[in-house]
């Protein structure tokens, strides 16, 4: 799921810039059905989402003391429950990286952009900022225009007693002009040098058709083109290769637990005899042997500190770099020499 993250002030156009991309994204989609149905780019599918097409209403972004109810959690929970729904609308287009989301509203928290960046990289789907440029005077006299239509609407008795025509409401509305003001105030703008604000695209209020449409083109390049940048996982979560029989914390468990068994079961009063432990393979001759201690009876008290000692040094993956596949038989080979060093260490 290739996803276009748009941000910018408030009442900036990023609504407007959003349906051209939206447009634009569909025809190039529609191309590649017409030319070359079998193409990957013929199977795109588009979503749009907004607090519009999730009917969020825009006071929730109003911190004022006066807004919110009594029974609100805190200033600002309203817009933490509203990232909430539309973090989860986002999950939720994400089904595989055939569907291009684009993510139209305020995004104006680094922090925020940030999620949504490692969420598209969790998908292994490209990700990309387009930031809409536009000034605080000029974004601020939008708002305040739509406050006169709003006031005009809720207001529609002129003066002079005659009914004004009623006008067209802006589809998204104003904002109060203290939250715009707070808005403009803790925006972030993204900085193309970080990894979650890149690649970063910029359009701005003088902007033509021509131009959107250039830097639609790049954006359809970088996300769906033959250039499309491979991403990959971050290498700190994924998991390596193990026993795809069960879940490998439990194999760990088990099959240490079991050498352990067969030492105590196996080992002569006096200690220092070898045991011999299956490999798992069923191959006759090739069993695994600890060699105990001359002298010396390993007690169970010592066994279970050397094995939640290995547990523990395995759990995280640390020493395993080189095991491209840590399943039972190498769990207890591994376990078995662990235990003959701790043996020959303690002699």
């Amino acid at each position: 799921m290739p996803l276009i993250i748009i941000t910018g002030f408030p009442t900036s156009g990023k609504t407007t810039r959003a349906k051209q991309l939206h447009s634009y994204l569909s025809e190039r989609i529609q191309q590649a059905v017409a030319t070359t149905p079998t193409a990957p780019q013929a199977k795109y599918r588009l979503h749009l989402i907004s607090d519009q097409t999730l009917s969020i209403s825009r006071s929730v972004y109003d911190l004022s003391p006066a807004t919110p109810a009594a029974h609100v959690r805190s200033a600002n929970a309203s817009e933490k429950d509203a990232r909430a729904t539309i973090y989860g609308a986002t999950k939720r287009a994400m089904t595989s990286d055939r569907d291009i989301v684009i993510l139209d509203g305020l995004n104006y928290i680094k922090g925020w952009r940030y999620q949504l960046y490692c969420e598209a990289k969790n998908m292994r789907t490209p990700s990309c900022v387009l930031q809409i440029g536009c000034s605080k005077e000029r974004a601020k006299s939008v708002n305040e225009e739509r406050l006169r239509r709003r006031d005009q609407q809720q207001n529609p008795e002129g003066e002079n007693g005659e009914k004004r025509q009623e006008e067209e409401v802006d589809e998204e509305g104003p904002y109060e002009p203290e939250n715009w003001e707070n808005l403009v105030f803790r925006h972030e703008e993204p900085n193309p040098m970080t990894r979650w604000d890149s690649p970063l695209f910029t359009l701005i209020w003088e902007d033509d058709e021509e131009q959107a449409k250039q830097v639609f083109s790049n954006m359809w390049e970088t996300i769906a083109g033959e250039s499309r940048k491979v991403v990959k996982p971050n290498q700190a979560t994924v998991q390596r290769s193990r026993d795809a029989g069960g879940d490998y914390l439990y194999i760990l468990d088990r099959e240490t637990q079991d050498i352990v068994k067969k030492v105590l079961d196996q080992q002569g009063d006096d200690g220092g005899d070898d045991v011999r432990i299956p490999k798992g393979n069923g191959k006759d001759g090739d069993d695994l042997v600890v060699e105990l201690p001359a002298g010396k009876k390993v007690g169970l008290p010592q066994l279970q500190r050397l094995r939640r000692a290995y547990i523990g040094l395995h759990r995280g993956g640390i020493g395993l770099e080189g095991v491209r596949n840590m399943g039972p038989e190498r769990i207890r080979e591994t376990f078995v020499v662990y235990l003959n060093d701790a043996f020959e260490k303690d002699a």
